[in-house]
């Protein structure tokens, strides 16, 4: 065979490569598919960002609109001619009512709850981690109180909690007498037990998950080391779990602070001065008081006092990721 019969692979591959910009047989250009395929990623999230905009968006704006009106059952059906106060109503929540004391009920009851579920939650995940016979009966058993809707949880501690109720009669058998549950200074501690109560199986669930990502070979090692429980458990099982329960308990302090259902169903409105926790109040300023445009400004507090804890725990995510990026 001659040497003018054989085509070099270079000359091969140049001249069956398609120049920029032609047509291949099958489709369109090479380059205007290769544009659409990168902004494919983009059109993906349209309709996530569509749900965004009518879900969060939207209502946000109208809140902070509502906010700077004179909205009250008078003008609320032509509310966008009602008189504009700009920041009048912040400064009315803030000096005229008791938003303040809302607050820190609403802050001190999350936070007490939050943190007193933590060992809870941590000691069941721990009793619940090793096969045991019945441990799923058990398991089930641990997310009840957490499964149950908050309306029921209320009631059925409302009827507990009544004078000569279950808590008096089995407090009284032990010659523990005590005062008003649901109303006075131990209506507080009523609301925070209530949800403690219903509330630890979510760290359980958090803890029980971070456990699973525990190496079992530390657990070894550490077991031929001769290491104690509590050895083993500060250094071996604790480092693990640090960033579940950081999770945990900004996620349950959140939900503490916008509690609505239970608090409403178990004290009902108007509730006692010390649970007048801050949805309780921004929902008696609106739906009872009628003064909408005051309630919207109590609601972006809400709003503002919610983003704190948050951004402080974005703000440590992303740390933490920056410091394993350099490691």
């Amino acid at each position: 065979m001659s040497n003018s019969t054989l085509t070099p692979p270079s000359v091969a591959g140049v001249q069956s490569r398609p120049s920029a910009g032609t047509t291949p047989a099958g489709g369109r250009p090479a380059r205007r598919r290769r544009r659409g395929e990168r902004n494919r990623p983009l059109w993906m999230l349209l309709p996530g960002g569509i749900l965004m905009l009518v879900i969060i968006v939207v209502p946000l704006i109208v809140a902070v609109v509502m906010s700077t009106l004179d909205l009250d059952q008078y003008t609320l059906q032509s509310w966008l001619q009602a008189p504009f106060l700009g920041l009048g109503n912040y400064v009315e929540a803030v000096v005229s009512s008791p938003l303040l004391r809302s607050i820190g009920i609403s802050v001190s009851f999350a936070a007490i709850a939050a943190v007193v579920t933590m060992p809870i939650g941590l000691a069941a995940a721990l009793a619940t981690q090793n096969r045991f016979r019945g441990r799923a009966l058990v398991r089930s058993l641990f997310l009840i109180p957490y499964v149950l809707p908050a309306f029921v949880v209320g009631t059925l501690w409302r009827t507990m909690l009544q004078p000569g109720g279950v808590v008096d009669s089995m407090l009284g058998a032990v010659g523990v007498h005590t005062g008003l549950w649901l109303n006075g200074p131990l209506s507080y501690w009523s609301l925070i037990i209530v949800q403690i109560w219903t509330s630890w199986p979510f760290f359980y669930l958090l803890v029980l998950a971070g456990l699973q990502s525990v190496d079992h070979e530390v657990h070894e090692a550490a077991a031929i080391d001769g290491a104690t429980w509590w050895i083993k458990l500060r250094y071996v099982v604790l480092p693990y779990l640090r960033g579940p329960i950081f999770l945990a308990l900004i996620i349950a302090f959140l939900h503490n602070i916008n509690a609505f259902t239970l608090p409403f169903v178990l004290f009902g409105v108007p509730a006692p001065q010390d649970v007048d926790v801050l949805p309780v109040l921004t929902y008696v300023t609106s739906f009872q008081s009628f003064r909408f445009g005051l309630s919207a400004a109590m609601a972006i507090c809400s709003l503002v006092l919610i983003a704190i804890p948050l951004f402080v725990y974005l703000r440590a995510v992303k740390l933490d990721s920056g410091e394993e990026e350099q490691r």
